[in-house]
């Protein structure tokens, strides 16, 4: 997967947003249901920059958690303040904030450059109009392209985001938001795979048997699929799944803690089957830390691998970086 951002995340969840999705609960997604402060951003700064892996050259500063641009102005004015000294100073690179695409207009843009911000994220979801109305969006596909198209020109970084197993779509339907989102050129992408959680409309649907969630096998492997799309495209993928949801909120679909390792691991698994050649013995070299993603969780890919005939050792090798692999025949 591409590398990821060193982000200093600040949630600041729901209260800026004008609609409550069937999906969406942001208590247990982000285990916050309190507005931080000014006050708060420093400390998250403060936090992160004791951190020995911390890197100022690659760390943002993040807003996340609910709809940044559709909050109240002097507050989000508030923290962007907070946030865009540690960019003037070079503790972070930049300020990145995630919001609605019927939140973005040329006054917010401006303000937002003004701060310091440079990349944005927009929840697009899909870009099939038929599921974001069924899924309460509030916005359509049309905000997605016009909003996209105002952040390209204001030169932010822009980044989309995706959900795939949405109350009414299918495998289908999410290749060609893929397709569509790949037309508008984001710099990033992340996937989220829909998660049923507790007291929200999706649970009402999932209680009636009316909506169906995706496996986790089924879920992985459209992630994967679409991954290689954007990919293949120069998108970087910069998450593959949620980062953590609290266990008493989770009532069905494909939720696991590691879903981004799973989706790596399969992506490894696809591309050395591209590259075999004929059954026998192999050395699968990789980088430190993509050993366990290729052999797979409970040696699943090495087993698959030995299914088919091919007899395969993983070995780390410093000289490779991220999902990178270089295969030997062995005698």
């Amino acid at each position: 997967m591409s590398k990821t951002h060193s982000n200093i995340s600040i949630f600041v969840p729901h209260i800026g947003c004008p609609n409550k999705c069937s999906f969406c609960n942001q208590r247990y997604i982000t285990g916050s249901c309190w507005a931080p402060a000014a006050k708060d951003v420093e400390n998250a700064v403060a936090k992160a920059r004791d951190s020995k892996n911390f890197d100022s050259k690659t760390a943002e500063i993040a807003f996340f958690g609910g709809s940044f641009t559709a909050i109240n102005r002097n507050y989000m004015a508030s923290l962007l303040k907070a946030a865009e000294q540690f960019v003037g100073d070079g503790t972070v690179k930049g300020i990145r904030i995630s919001t609605r695409p019927d939140a973005i207009d040329d006054e917010i843009l401006t303000l937002l450059k003004e701060h310091g911000v440079t990349s944005i994220e927009l929840g697009a979801q899909s870009m099939n109009d038929r599921v974001l109305r069924m899924n309460n969006r509030g916005h359509t596909s049309a905000d997605v392209e016009k909003a996209s198209k105002l952040i390209r020109k204001y030169g932010f970084e822009l980044g989309l985001q995706m959900m795939t197993g949405l109350y009414g779509d299918s495998d289908n339907s999410a290749v060609k938001t893929a397709e569509k989102l790949i037309a508008l050129k984001p710099d990033t992408v992340r996937i989220y795979p829909t998660i049923v959680l507790k007291d929200t409309d999706l649970a009402a649907l999932y209680a009636d048997n009316i909506y169906k969630p995706q496996t986790l096998d089924g879920a992985v492997s459209l992630a994967v699929r679409l991954y290689k799309m954007f990919t293949d495209n120069g998108i970087r993928v910069i998450r593959l799944g949620l980062h953590s949801i609290e266990e008493e909120a989770y009532i069905a679909g494909p939720w696991h803690p590691a879903f981004s390792e799973l989706c790596q691991s399969q992506i490894m698994l696809t591309g050395v089957l591209s590259r075999l050649q004929g059954k026998g013995k192999y050395k699968i070299n990789v980088s430190n830390s993509a050993v366990s993603k290729m052999t797979g969780q409970g040696r699943k890919n090495i087993i698959f691998l030995k299914s088919k005939g091919y007899d395969c050792r993983v070995l780390a090798d410093e000289k490779l970086s991220g999902l990178d692999f270089r295969l030997e025949r062995e005698m």
